[in-house]
């Protein structure tokens, strides 16, 4: 077997508007809907789906409920976060923050890793996202530029 390509991703979520909310409107995703039904349409659903257009889906949110208890954060077992390219340059990337901060998003920090240029957020439910950008002219094939420490960035 060889894994060709990461295809999707499937979270948990407490609360769907909140997330979807925050995948469409704040982070830009397409979300997929069901033929005939409509964004506000009066019947709830517990399910949304989302892709940039790659393939059929690349984000998958279930609701679970207000309730449900989250993974924690820090070292443990489990998603660490999830990485989105949201374009080439840092103007991009300081046009997200911007979006972000309007939007009260929390923001974790920002990094500079060398072949790419990452801002972390947390979602509503407090998982991690990493926003990047890849480094023009940086060969990411080279183990020198993948594996470099990480920097702080300045945005």
């Amino acid at each position: 077997m060889e894994i060709k390509e990461l295809g999707h991703a499937v979270l948990f979520v407490k609360n769907l508007g909140r997330s979807v909310h925050f995948y469409r409107d704040v982070l830009g995703f397409a979300m997929i809907e069901p033929e005939g039904t409509q964004a506000n349409s009066p019947v709830p659903s517990r399910v949304a789906m989302f892709s940039s257009g790659r393939t059929h889906h690349e984000l998958l949110l279930i609701e679970v409920g207000e309730q449900a208890p989250h993974p924690g954060q820090s070292h443990r077992a489990g998603l660490y976060h999830l990485g989105f390219k949201i374009g080439d340059t840092d103007e991009e990337l300081r046009s997200a923050l911007a979006t972000l901060k309007a939007e009260g998003v929390k923001i974790a920090g920002a990094s500079d890793h060398t072949v790419t240029h990452s801002l972390y957020v947390y979602d509503p439910d407090g998982n991690e996202i990493e926003l990047y950008i890849d480094v023009a002219g940086v060969d990411w094939s080279d183990p020198a530029n993948t594996l470099a420490p990480t920097k702080a960035l300045s945005l």
